[in-house]
């Protein structure tokens, strides 16, 4: 999807819902993009644009995960932003202590806002594949949630509805999407309650880009993080040669493109001497340390938001690489 500004006002309102309307919204969005710790942690979806049609598998000692392709194939990291929305909704109901279900309601407008993608006929198109995928992908992990585990596979979203209706020349207007979330991502935002923000600067970054960013927030302690490229490859989801991996770090690295945080590749201090002799080079380091946050004068840089309910005030900070503009009004789309 083409992709806009995604900063937004903070003073968003909710909009009317029109007295004909068969149903309550759930949308527009109120607060910023969150996802679940577990979700942002561990590689639960295809680092792809197009179909990805290979199983996608994560086994340490303590976690495993797999991952089964639908007809139309996994569900991609893109996909993944419906699920970032729907959670951001759940999220921001339980902190105004409203009763929550599985069942949310929204706009395609007002999803498309807050991820920044533009609001064309081809998006909308786009749309109505990744909730199929989403629907369709089959997972399977150890990963409790909510003080319960599970035995078999489940897809993310067990419902996903486009309503629409008919203009008097015969058009049809997308009103609202409609979906359940699962029982398991359910469980562990109402129960577990551990989730983050996300920087507004994530809609703008690439697949790879996405999941650095996603591995250093969910495990930032305030230390940084440094894995030997291997375990960092496998953390990340990566299913390309490590070679590949390494040049596509590389890039990133010098590129500077992850918000909040720096990424640095570090060769070992052995590492040419044992090239040269022939043997096996000790594997490359990934260092990724949390940049200065750019503060209003007197607020603090600590910006997470570790759990629902946090009575902690997140500071009127932003990322260097964080820009944007308003959102506009609600408007009719016309689907094709």
């Amino acid at each position: 999807m083409a992709r806009q500004s995604t900063k937004r006002s903070k003073d968003r309102r909710a909009m009317a819902i029109p007295q004909n309307d068969l149903f309550s919204l759930d949308s527009p969005l109120q607060g910023e993009i969150r996802g679940e710790r577990s979700l942002m942690a561990f590689p639960f979806f295809a680092l792809a644009k197009t179909a990805w049609m290979k199983p996608l598998t994560y086994k340490t000692e303590q976690v495993s995960i797999e991952v089964r392709p639908s007809a139309s194939g996994v569900a991609t990291i893109y996909d993944k932003e419906i699920v970032l929305y729907i959670a951001s909704l759940m999220a921001a109901k339980l902190e105004l202590g409203e009763t929550v279900g599985q069942d949310f309601i929204f706009t395609a407008h007002d999803l498309f806002t807050v991820t920044g993608s533009n609001h064309s006929a081809r998006s909308y198109a786009r749309l109505s594949e990744a909730l199929e995928r989403l629907q369709g992908t089959q997972i399977k992990t150890n990963i409790e949630a909510g003080g319960e585990g599970e035995e078999g596979f489940f897809s993310w979203l067990s419902e996903a509805k486009l309503h629409y209706s008919r203009s008097h020349s015969g058009e049809r207007r997308l009103k609202a999407v409609k979906v359940r979330l699962c029982d398991w991502l359910f469980r562990a935002i109402l129960l577990d309650r551990h989730v983050l923000d996300y920087a507004t600067a994530y809609f703008q970054l690439g697949p790879i880009e996405r999941r650095i960013y996603e591995v250093a927030r969910s495990t930032d302690e305030g230390e940084g993080l440094d894995l030997d490229i291997a375990t960092f490859r496998l953390q990340i989801g990566y299913q390309n040669p490590i070679a590949n991996f390494r040049a596509a770090l590389k890039q990133i690295a010098g590129g500077d493109t992850i918000p909040d945080y720096r990424i640095e590749l570090v060769e070992t201090l052995d590492q040419h001497e044992e090239s040269r002799r022939g043997r096996k080079a000790n594997p490359m380091r990934v260092a990724i340390t949390r940049r200065p946050a750019i503060c209003d004068e007197g607020a603090s840089s600590d910006s997470s938001q570790d759990g629902l309910g946090d009575s902690r005030t997140k500071p009127d900070c932003e990322s260097p690489l964080e820009s944007g503009a308003d959102v506009t009004e609600e408007e009719t789309i016309v689907v094709d």
